[in-house]
């Protein structure tokens, strides 16, 4: 490194040219020589923090330190290109562009027909045969993926510009470039060309729209040499005498034309555009008339457009996707080049729109036309947008926005009404201005359909509002959220929402479409809400608890003067005060820690009883206010600390239910005084359902805690450890001091104890609906680690001591954990985790319900056994993870499960060959039932593990 940095700053300190530098530039060089390619192995155990890019870099700067290098530097270089190590390649055109720059035009002259051969050699070698007909390939030509080709026309774009004349005559005469100039001609499908002709088709492609892009010398000569060829090829004529259309060229009749000479035409055009549109300023109209390039297409610029038209509709029987894809991006291209530069008058512009329109709203049972022209409307609305074009902008509203806006309204429309949200979604991404209208046109469509949901339960405007609220929740929502001005947007689409509810005094919506509805307007809510700054979320909170405060069904006030947990009879709520609910509980949910929500307290009471009758939604806002209330932030008061919350939750240390009949149930509800959520339950025991809410209303309250690292968490944990006991034995709660002191026991329908073992689900998952940081939630790092850490050696010691129903339930809830658990903490502790997950696949197979914990299962055994320190942990039990794995080969009830365990069969025949070679006959005969599976992913998994044992009888012969 300090040898090339010497070399580099010699010339600057020696910069005579008959100084004694001169005189020893050849030896410095051949000295500087034997460096090059680089090849760096970091020695280890030293501290250097050197890199072999650094090297790469610090030689290349000596190389081109000085002009008397050049004899040496570029025929060595040219020599490298032919290197068969990609690395030596990419670097001698790295090396040779800084050369060019420095060296100049002149000494680089004398290299231009070796130049030209090399870089000539390198694209069509490098480049991918295959041309994408995709929307996402529309605009603009697709930069070489390989790092050879993408240097080699680099460097040639900087030697185009510093020698124009020189490099264009190599590349006007040379035979390979005329050479698919001629072949083009032969075949009139793209599909019909040869393999080998694309991929120099594509080569000559990126070579002149690289020519045309150095400069407006260099665009002018490629247009003159080549463009009048492609229109000959094409059968197109030159504008008549008059300078317009003939009468005749208005009408659009599907053709088929060249795809060679469109696909190059095309790209021209594309790279002339794109000189442009880099260009610092627009020459005055005078002056750019006077350019070839201009001149040119403004001759050819009618029968151009009209066969870019007839292409992008050719229906015909044997059309294909070049057509249509050729025609739109030609099409595409004309509409968006600058305003300054514009070729093609207004009405020509609103015609392609309208074409493109038309195939949007008519042509939509051609999936690829139909992606293809809508990903041209955007493009050419994102150029409008992003380049101020002020003349376009007018149609495009007009003719785009506004029709396409249309199509959310309630009109008989024969475009599949998922198409037109996709197509209303993606409209409006092009720009600010046009996602207003978008918005305008969505929010009336959801006001309108949920007016005739509420007032006559109309289940057509019900599966409307939904797919449009979905629509508005997963594509418009979160472009507002990343772009700025829109503020006020989710803000005010809230406030409409809760006004339209509050004003809906006749609400009939019925329980068919109530769920779909509900749970889409609950997730808006929920995004809306979140993507608002707290000052609008306060706006949102105190709007929606006064609509809530004002529902009949439930008593707030009452709730408000208790000065502790008092059950007072809930009416049969009506489905609006139902909704009511939800929406807030989504409110609640969405917020940051430091908006204020009004009256906790009695919130807090309405959720805990609401919960018990299945409301999910109140169970997870209940999460949410412990995890982030006493976050408050300065001079924001709350009426309840999260001490007074868990004591309210938590008011007795041990959770009973009793057995009671069903029939006082209702009785005792009716009555009860003084008495949490734990005793609650406790009073409704025989109930299986009502203790099933209570458990999962306690989950979503555990998961707050756990999120947020509150201790309290330990208490609802073991809960949930002794629902899981034989008649809920609590002599586990000592291994916690201080957790309880009870020993009562609990007499438990099996559903609820399994539910119990769920609750580790929501404990340790990761929730998309709730508790997660794009809602907010107060996220302490690790927390997923620390509660692994506790709770698996309790845990193991249950597992150890248990009785066969206790044991699958705890088995269940250890594979909860084990599973959310990062993969590296599980590492951590392999040999211990190693036999529970084992149990787990055992003990949890034959139940078609747990396939899911199955197949998690395998996942965190699969990572294990690819890892060193993992198999070093499995060592030991190779023999029970090869039986357990050869179990779930025939697994019926899930493809990804048998799938899983062959690849975690292969991992295993990696281990010592000690351990294994045993087995080896046992794996081969089971694996040979998996070769006939119905599914072909899990056949050639099979296929890959019986290779893999079976070469374990060489690796012992070489042993």
């Amino acid at each position: 490194m300090l040898i090339f940095h010497i070399i580099e700053i010699l010339p600057q300190l020696f910069p005579d040219p008959l100084g004694p530098f001169t005189s020893f530039a050849h030896d410095l060089f051949e000295n500087l020589s034997y460096y090059f390619p680089i090849h760096f192995t970091h020695p280890k155990g030293e501290d250097l923090n050197i890199k072999r890019d650094d090297l790469a870099r610090a030689l290349m700067l000596a190389f081109s330190s000085t002009p008397l290098f050049e004899p040496f530097a570029i025929p060595l270089l040219l020599e490298k290109l032919s290197s068969s190590l990609p690395s030596a390649k990419v670097d001698s055109l790295r090396y040779l562009s800084d050369c060019t720059v420095k060296y100049g035009a002149d000494r680089m002259a004398k290299h231009g027909e070796a130049l030209w051969s090399s870089l000539k050699d390198a694209v069509f070698t490098s480049l991918d045969s295959v041309l994408s007909f995709t929307p996402e390939t529309l605009e603009g030509l697709c930069l070489p993926e390989n790092e050879i080709a993408a240097e080699a026309l680099s460097l040639l774009q900087k030697l185009i510009v510093q020698n124009t004349n020189l490099f264009l005559d190599l590349i006007v005469v040379d035979e390979d470039i005329n050479m698919i100039f001629n072949m083009i001609s032969s075949y009139k499908s793209y599909h019909g060309i040869p393999a080998q002709s694309k991929q120099r088709l594509h080569a000559v492609v990126c070579i002149l729209s690289t020519s045309v892009k150095a400069s407006t010398a260099s665009c002018n000569r490629v247009f003159e040499c080549f463009f009048s060829r492609l229109m000959d090829i094409l059968g197109l004529c030159v504008r008549n005498s008059s300078g317009n259309l003939s009468p005749d060229d208005s009408i659009m009749i599907p053709e088929r034309y060249n795809h060679g000479a469109l696909y190059l035409s095309i790209e021209l055009l594309s790279a002339c555009r794109d000189l442009i549109a880099s260009s610092e300023t627009i020459i005055a109209a005078s002056a750019r008339t006077e350019e070839t390039w201009s001149y040119l297409l403004q001759s050819f610029l009618p029968s151009l457009t009209k066969a870019f038209c007839s292409a992008s509709i050719c229906t015909s029987e044997d059309s294909h996707d070049a057509d249509m894809y050729f025609g739109v991006k030609g099409l595409l291209i004309l509409a968006t080049f600058p305003e300054g530069y514009l070729l093609i008058s207004k009405p020509v512009f609103e015609k392609i729109l309208t074409t493109f329109v038309s195939i949007v709203t008519v042509d939509y049972s051609n999936t690829l036309l139909w992606k293809l022209a809508l990903k041209a409307l955007v493009q050419i609305g994102s150029f409008i947008e992003k380049c101020h074009e002020s003349e376009k902008e007018p149609s495009y509203l007009g003719l785009v926005v506004e029709k396409i806006v249309s199509l959310s309204s309630l009109g008989d429309f024969s475009i599949p009404f998922p198409l037109r949200l996709e197509a209303l979604s993606e409209i409006g991404t092009s720009g600010k201005s046009y996602m207003l209208k978008v918005v305008e046109g969505l929010e009336e469509a959801i006001y309108a359909n949920l007016s005739e949901v509420y007032v006559h339960g109309s289940s057509n405007s019900a599966e409307i509002v939904t797919q449009v609220l979905k629509c508005y929740s997963d594509k418009v929502i979160p472009w507002i959220h990343c772009a700025n001005g829109f503020e006020e947007v989710p803000l005010q689409f809230a406030i409409h929402i809760w006004n339209q509810i509050e004003n809906s005094m006749v609400f009939n919506a019925t329980q068919t479409n109530k769920i779909e509805v509900l749970d889409a307007m609950m997730k808006a809510m929920k995004l809306a809400v979140a993507s608002c700054s707290q000052e609008n979320q306060n706006i949102i909170a105190q709007k929606s608890y006064h609509i809530l405060s004002s529902s009949t069904s439930f008593p707030l006030k009452e709730l408000f003067q208790q000065e502790s947990f008092q059950i007072v009879q809930v009416d049969n709520s009506s489905s609006r005060d139902e909704w009511i609910l939800s929406l807030f509980a989504a409110v609640v949910i969405a917020v940051h820690p430091e908006t204020y929500v009004p009256n906790i307290k009695p919130l807090l009471y309405l959720f805990m009883t609401t919960l018990l009758k299945g409301n999910v939604a109140a169970a997870q806002a209940l999460g949410s206010v412990v995890n982030k209330l006493g976050l408050k932030s300065a001079g924001v008061q709350t009426d309840c600390t999260l001490e007074e919350v868990m004591d309210i939750i938590l008011n007795l240390s041990l959770w009973i239910f009793q057995s009671n009949s069903s029939s006082d149930i209702e009785a005792k509800m009716a009555s009860a005084h003084d008495i949490s959520l734990i005793n609650l339950c406790s009073s409704i025991g025989s109930c299986t359902s009502l203790q099933i809410h209570a458990i999962v209303g306690l989950a979503w309250i555990g998961k707050g805690l756990l999120m947020r690292g509150h201790e309290k968490v330990k208490d609802i944990t073991m809960i949930f450890l002794q629902c899981l006991q034989p008649n809920g034995r609590a002599e586990i709660l000592h291994q916690e001091e201080g957790i309880s002191e009870n020993n009562n026991e609990l007499d438990l329908h099996h559903s609820v104890m399994k539910r119990a073992a769920d609750a580790f689900q929501i404990l340790m998952g990761d929730s998309e609906v709730c508790l997660n940081r794009g809602f907010h939630a107060v996220i302490r790092p690790l927390y997923k680690q620390r509660f692994f850490s506790t709770m698996m050696p309790i845990l193991q010691s249950l597992i150890m001591k248990s009785e066969p129903l206790s044991r699958s339930l705890l088995l269940r809830a250890s594979a909860h954990i084990i599973i959310d658990t990062p993969l590296i903490v599980v590492l951590s502790d392999a040999k211990k985790i190693i036999p529970m997950v084992l149990d787990g696949l055992s003990a949890l197979s034959n139940d078609i319900l747990d396939k899911d914990v199955i197949y998690g299962l395998l996942l965190v055994l699969s990572g294990i056994l690819m890892d060193k320190n993992g198999q070093d942990a499995v060592s030991d039990s190779a023999h029970t993870i090869t039986n357990r794995l050869i179990e779930l080969i025939q697994y019926p009830h899930m493809m990804l499960v048998r799938e899983t365990a062959i690849q975690c069969l292969v991992a295993v025949s990696g281990l010592s060959h000690a351990r294994i070679y045993p087995m080896r006959t046992q794996v081969l005969r089971a694996i040979a039932k998996a070769l006939d599976d119905p599914k072909r992913a899990v056949r050639q998994e099979a296929v890959r593990c019986r290779q893999a044992w079976a070469s374990i009888a060489s690796r012992s012969l070489h042993i």
